[in-house]
């Protein structure tokens, strides 16, 4: 049911015609900052007043850049720089320019600017033999995202900050090898979407995971369960802490540096192991302890015992168990 005005960019216009997305917006579509007639009947300035959100998608690593450091040379950008709404990226890019240090920097800035993103998410590029993390949020995820952001219900976790943590955990074992637990983020992902839903400062902290950040969400990533821990610290005080990340409970003692190779006649290689941080009996007992702390067991056997057990152990209010 929303009203939606369309703001291409010269590259865009590249991949899809104006004429086609003007059918599907049901409006015209502005294209060029100098545009006498276009200027005339709105103006750049009005185009980003009018909006509730402002939606980049694609964004591209150039819009990204130009927007982080206030450069406004044709319509797009202007219209982002001169509104004061909400907005929502949706990154989209080859994998080596999304990991590039001042694609980094540039994301890092918009996010402190208020700018909200989703994605990228991983797969397959365009490119032919391109692999990696850069595709665009699905259409459907954007939406999803939109509607979060648009939802004006009451917000009763309001000024709440809550630390999240989801995914699994890599151990190297060697530079191709690592040790891990099931967990394709999906369960804390949902989780930190419904407290941001809710109004509450959420920040993610999430492993390894093939699904995108969810909207409005600050997100750090990690692999390691040390990496892990270090950042959940970072992020306190915080009011609660909900910990769904299965992270891995041991890890080597020592990773080797380069690929273990099996050698003909030789038995597998003995693998020394240490325990891994326990990170949700180090927040239950931390100092900056928030106020609530809810943690997550899988269990094969003895569900509630093992589940009572771990409540006491670690030091949560709550433990939810599932087997």
């Amino acid at each position: 049911g929303a009203s939606v005005r369309v703001v291409m960019t010269s590259a865009a216009q590249e991949f899809v015609t104006t004429l086609s997305v003007g059918a599907l917006s049901a409006d015209h579509v502005f294209t060029d900052l100098f545009d006498r007639k276009d200027e005339h009947d709105v103006g750049h300035i009005r185009l980003s007043r009018e909006a509730d959100l402002l939606v980049v998608a694609p964004a591209t690593a150039d819009l990204m850049a130009k927007l982080a450091n206030g450069h406004a040379n044709d319509l797009a950008s202007t219209v982002l720089l001169a509104t004061d709404k909400k907005v929502l990226m949706a990154p989209a890019m080859n994998p080596k320019m999304w990991a590039h240090a001042a694609t980094r920097r540039n994301r890092a800035t918009l996010q402190k600017d208020g700018i909200a993103f989703i994605g990228p998410a991983k797969g397959e590029m365009a490119e032919s033999n391109e692999a990696g993390e850069g595709r665009m949020a699905e259409p459907l995820e954007i939406v999803a995202a939109i509607e979060t952001m648009l939802d004006e219900k009451p917000k009763p976790l309001a000024g709440r900050r809550i630390i999240v943590t989801s995914g699994p955990t890599h151990e190297p074992i060697d530079p191709v090898r690592y040790i891990a637990n099931r967990s394709s983020g999906k369960q804390g992902h949902a989780i930190a979407a419904a407290l941001a839903k809710l109004g509450a400062d959420v920040r993610l902290v999430s492993g390894p995971v093939t699904i995108a950040d969810p909207a409005g969400v600050a997100t750090t990533h990690v692999e390691t369960g040390a990496q892990m821990k270090e950042a959940v610290e970072s992020l306190l005080p915080a009011d609660a802490a909900v910990f769904v990340a299965a992270v891995a409970d041991w890890r080597m003692a020592n990773a080797a540096g380069e690929k273990i190779k099996k050698v003909a006649g030789e038995g597998p290689p003995a693998l020394q192991m240490v325990e891994n941080p326990d990170i949700l009996a180090g927040i239950g007992h931390h100092a900056q302890r928030p106020g609530l702390v809810v943690g997550f067991a899988a269990e094969t056997q003895d569900l509630i015992a093992n589940a009572e057990a771990k409540l006491k152990k670690k030091g949560a209010d709550f433990i939810v168990a599932n087997d």
